[in-house]
């Protein structure tokens, strides 16, 4: 194969990025680094022997030691059950797999806080590392599990009966040939967990954990001085750099397209066996019973103890329509911005890495730090949408930007470079090859990604906390105010509806890994050729 070739189908030739894809990725990596900027210049006042100072506390290296101790716990953990569970609903003969497909993905409509609120409020001991370990593994493991059961769908049953064919048993053949086609998107979701457990607020703050997040809230909170906390930020930033790039070096250039209308059948499904199926069906049971069940459960017992008191529908309802109306404007905002560099981090990685890294700044950032930098720039310079929805839905852009990305990303690398080369070969313009080939074949990623940061952005709660209008409650904020002062049988309305409002795009989204483990039969079709989902289906 010529070089020409080599590039043709990597999709990497020397050609520089159209400007189409390229000025908005830009304005994509300002807006997401829009809070750093804040933070480098309130810690630029206090000057270096304040932040060596600062830097150089005993705390501090506490703090790293136990956000990435937590973070590599709740990573790690995530990885095992999100693969585990994938691999037995996609390519096992596990009993009931439709319906273990689905449950296993309605973890993502609990919120952390949520699952926090009821595991503390029944046994309060739980309280601490163990505590927090458990519910964040509860609630993001599905960020692992949804696309590496995509991966499973799509990857090619003939390359691992190649290996059955040479002599290797099932587990070389997972170890050797399965696990290398999944490796990108399982890498994609333990980031989004790994990030996650380094942001996230409620989870610790109900723990009683100390970690970055609930110190810089504490910090923000108890004093005027902004210094240690914006210190304490920025450690964290270069902490969420140092994971991203290790992620994107693991990755690697492996190709993930596959040109053609796929295998002609599917994997031929594992037999557990009189043994396998029992230890199966108790795995995915307690993850079920540990990340829903009894969530659930306790949710149902303080709406029990409320009813004498009855439901505020007053508050109750415009509460969901607000929760629904900002999440789905923030979606839309941020899948916009996640298009152009998905599709350069797809399809230009030399050129345009330096843009995808920048889209994850903020991911990493404590809401409580988002909010409070876009409050700093909408007094200073946009007094018009200060304290309106407009900054409120720039903060769920900032924060959940790259899950946006990351969708597009995977979607993008998984569809055939070659058809696009193709299209400007025939004279087609950037902007005509996004609309009329790009765009359609990542379709189905780019819904999935719409999909997971509108079901993220309705359980946001401390950027919600601070940027919402005035007036405006959604489900969160007013979860967290009756839960602030113990009222747990007054919340319990909130939780319901916020889980299941949360609950809809998680169906949606889990829809595709149930159509598929539902189908895993010798003799019937792999799946769609490349492209075959433009006509729907979120991915």
């Amino acid at each position: 194969m010529t070089t020409a070739h080599a590039r043709l189908a990597r999709g990497t030739g020397t050609h520089r990025p159209p400007a189409v894809l390229l000025v908005p990725a830009l304005v994509a990596a300002a807006v997401a680094l829009l809070p750093l900027a804040y933070l480098i210049v309130r810690t630029a006042e206090a000057g270096w022997p304040a932040i060596v100072d600062i830097l150089w506390r005993e705390r501090t290296l506490t703090l790293v030691v136990r956000s990435l101790g937590l973070a590599a716990a709740v990573t790690g953990a995530s990885a095992v059950v999100g693969v585990g569970l994938a691999w037995l609903v996609t390519r096992t003969d596990l009993p009931g797999r439709r319906a273990w497909a689905v449950a296993a993905a309605l973890p993502l409509a609990m919120p952390s806080f949520v699952a926090a609120y009821a595991w503390v409020s029944v046994a309060p001991g739980i309280a601490g590392f163990w505590g927090t370990f458990l519910v964040l593994t509860a609630c993001t493991y599905p960020y692992v599990y949804l696309p590496v059961v995509a991966a499973l769908r799509r990857a090619d049953p003939a390359l691992e009966e190649v290996s059955r064919s040479l002599g290797r048993n099932a587990w070389q053949t997972w170890l050797t040939v399965t696990t290398r086609q999944v490796r990108p998107a399982a890498a994609a979701g333990a980031l989004l967990v790994a990030l996650y457990a380094l942001s996230d607020f409620g989870t610790p703050s109900l723990m009683r954990y100390d970690v970055f997040t609930r110190v810089i809230h504490t910090s923000y909170r108890a004093s005027f001085d902004r210094t240690p906390a914006a210190v304490l930020s920025l450690v964290l930033v270069a902490i969420t750099v140092a994971i991203t790039v290790a992620e994107a070096r693991t990755r690697g250039r492996a190709e993930q397209s596959r040109v053609g209308s796929g295998s002609a059948r599917r994997a031929r499904p594992v037999l557990l066996g009189r043994t396998g199926t029992p230890l199966a069906l108790l795995a995915t049971s307690g993850v079920a019973a540990v990340s829903l069940a009894f969530p659930v459960a306790v949710l149902g017992y303080w709406v029990a103890r409320g009813q004498s008191a009855g439901v505020d529908w007053g508050r109750l309802v415009p509460a969901a329509g607000a929760t629904l109306w900002v999440a789905l404007l923030g979606a839309v905002a941020a899948t916009a911005l996640a298009i152009p560099v998905g599709v350069l981090a797809a399809r230009y990685r030399g050129r345009t890495r330096w843009i995808e890294h920048a889209t994850w700044a903020g991911h990493a950032l404590p809401g409580i730090v988002v909010a409070l930098a876009l409050v700093f720039l909408g007094i200073r310079f946009a007094q018009p949408i200060y304290q309106r929805t407009p900054l409120l839905v720039l903060a769920y852009t900032v924060l959940f930007l790259p899950i946006a990305v990351a969708s597009v990303r995977a979607a993008v690398a998984q569809s055939p470079p070659a058809l696009a080369e193709v299209a400007r070969s025939l004279g087609r313009r950037p902007l005509e090859v996004l609309r009329d080939v790009t765009l359609p074949l990542a379709a189905p990623g780019v819904a999935a990604g719409f999909a997971l940061v509108m079901l993220t952005a309705m359980k946001e709660l401390p950027a919600t906390l601070l940027l919402r209008p005035t007036g405006m409650d959604t489900l969160a904020t007013r979860l967290w105010t009756e839960t602030g002062v113990g009222a747990y049988a007054a919340a319990a309305p909130y939780a319901v509806a916020l889980v299941v409002l949360a609950a809809v795009p998680t169906f949606l989204l889990s829809q595709f890994s149930a159509d598929d483990a539902a189908r895993v039969r010798v003799g019937e079709p792999v799946g769609e050729p490349v492209g075959a989902g433009i006509r729907g289906g979120a991915g």
